[in-house]
């Protein structure tokens, strides 16, 4: 038998086939536009989305339905968008993604009648119009009619579950992201869903991760290609999925996304609330494994950084990348000096993320000389973006939430210099793993556990490989342990002088 996960992200969708030692055997991904229709908008249409999932699905497992088909799929989902269903099942909006800023008045003016600290102690999350919460009030108050004509309200992971013929179910971990659910409790939350005028009838019930939705109808499963009576697993949101398949399956561990967001995913034994969480912007939720829990710190310029300082400066690089057939990020890498800069770069060249969730782009690049050079520069940059993610991880220490291990995975997961500077800067041991759809892997991890009953920390111990280890140095790491001193006072200083 053989596995599937799909991951259904913002710009696009992807199944991945794992066989039984999680190798990935059959893949197919589609893409899907974001709709920008006015400023600070910014939706899919989920009827588009939903097309390309059973695309892939069908893709994917059609090419190993002869050889090894697919018993069970695990349902991994960008978090927070949701779509209103009307009678019969219509589309009555477009899901509006993380990034879609509409319901930013409501962020702050609804917490401050319902309570900002209440609201933060029900849910594990602090106000932010990306949540679904406001995105629903946003609805119920300028698209009266879909509110009135909606009899459900899904996200992504339990929309799928219907277009497959299932009764919906949102998974623990995807629920939390609503900010109407409590994750104490792991109910949806009745003073929340009173304050909004909504009931709870029309959400999906919750299950744990790992939990089985159903099983497909003979006639969906061999509509998709899959083994009769394939079972459709929950799932979660797309952080601590694949956390999960990088191998994070016990406290002490974090995965550590290096890709154009770098993000930051424990996991520990309890929900924890905090002032220091809760001034810091990082939520407690359910964990994809194991009854834990877990929090996102995220930097929203990360790997964007480098994009941009490739596009922008790095011309030459990208010209002998052309001409020695390698990737220009490689030879910007090699430009490096070997030793800490004397920069201090505060990178919020996009909204910031955590802790301090502040939505006015504005970076900063301190101790620039005549002397300075390029490699400098862009390593500068690079050690920014580092030092923002150690503050991060010092606010959960001081919380108790204690990591002494990170799991990279991500495409900087591929630059062992990058690597090396993490592990610097954090002065942390990193472990760089084989896997490269950790999303997929970790929710087709839960479909095999569902059907052969072995414990999903067992799977994972046997199908995430690690390729290598990285030790901090710690002559940098002593040197960035004293930058990082500076670097807390950083954002508090020069905001002030913020446009």
């Amino acid at each position: 038998m053989s596995w599937m996960g799909i991951d259904i992200g913002t710009s696009g969708c992807k199944a991945v086939v794992f066989d039984s030692q999680g190798r990935a055997i059959a893949s197919a991904y589609r893409e899907y536009g974001t709709l920008m229709p006015q400023e600070g908008w910014a939706e899919l249409d989920s009827t588009g989305v939903m097309e390309a999932c059973v695309a892939v699905l069908a893709q994917a497992a059609g090419q190993v339905v002869l050889t090894d088909p697919v018993a069970g799929i695990g349902v991994c989902s960008q978090g927070e968008a949701f779509t209103a269903l009307g009678p019969g099942g219509v589309v009555l909006n477009h899901a509006m993604v993380s990034f879609d800023t509409r319901a930013a008045d409501l962020a702050r003016s609804w917490p401050a009648t319902f309570g900002a600290r209440r609201l933060y102690e029900i849910t594990g999350h602090t106000a932010h119009p990306m949540f679904t919460l406001f995105k629903v009030l946003w609805l119920r108050d300028h698209r009266p009619e879909a509110w009135e004509k909606a009899r459900h309200f899904y996200c992504f992971e339990e929309l799928l579950h219907a277009h497959l013929g299932l009764e919906p179910a949102i998974s623990y971990p995807l629920a939390g992201r609503t900010m109407l659910f409590n994750v104490r409790t792991h109910a949806w939350d009745r003073t929340v869903l009173a304050a909004v005028g909504l009931d709870a009838g029309r959400l999906a019930r919750a299950l744990p991760a790992g939990a089985v939705v159903g099983r497909l109808s003979d006639a969906k499963a061999r509509e998709l290609n899959l083994r009769p009576g394939a079972v459709v697993v929950a799932g979660g949101h797309d952080q601590p999925c694949g956390a999960l398949g990088a191998g994070v399956t016990a406290p002490g561990r974090a995965m550590y996304g290096m890709g154009t967001v770098e993000c930051i995913c424990p996991a520990f034994p309890m929900p924890v609330f905090s002032d220091s969480l809760f001034e810091g912007n990082l939520c407690t939720y359910d964990f994809t494994a194991g009854g834990m829990y877990t929090t996102v710190a995220f930097s929203l310029t990360g790997g964007n950084l480098l994009r941009w300082y490739r596009d922008v400066w790095g011309a030459e690089e990208q010209r002998l990348a052309s001409v020695r057939n390698c990737s220009a990020y490689d030879l910007l890498m090699e430009s490096l000096p070997q030793t800490p800069t004397d920069l201090l770069v505060l990178p919020y060249f996009t909204p910031s993320g955590t802790p301090y969730f502040e939505t006015r782009a504005g970076g900063a690049v301190l101790g620039l000389k005549l002397s300075t050079q390029r490699g400098e520069f862009l390593k500068g940059l690079l050690e920014g973006v580092s030092l923002e993610m150690k503050l991060n991880v010092e606010i959960l220490r001081e919380a108790g939430i204690q990591i002494g291990e990170f799991v990279a995975t991500g495409g900087g997961a591929r630059s062992p210099g990058l690597v090396q500077l993490k592990a610097d800067v954090l002065n942390r041991p990193i472990t760089v793993v084989e896997v490269t759809e950790a999303g997929c892997l970790g929710v087709a991890m839960h479909a095999c556990a569902a059907l052969t009953e072995e414990p999903v920390a067992e799977i994972a111990a046997r199908w995430v490989r690690p390729v290598r280890s990285v030790e901090p140095q710690p002559a940098l790491a002593d040197i960035y342990t004293s930058r990082f001193e500076r670097y807390r006072g950083l954002y508090r200083t020069l905001k002030p002088l913020m446009p």
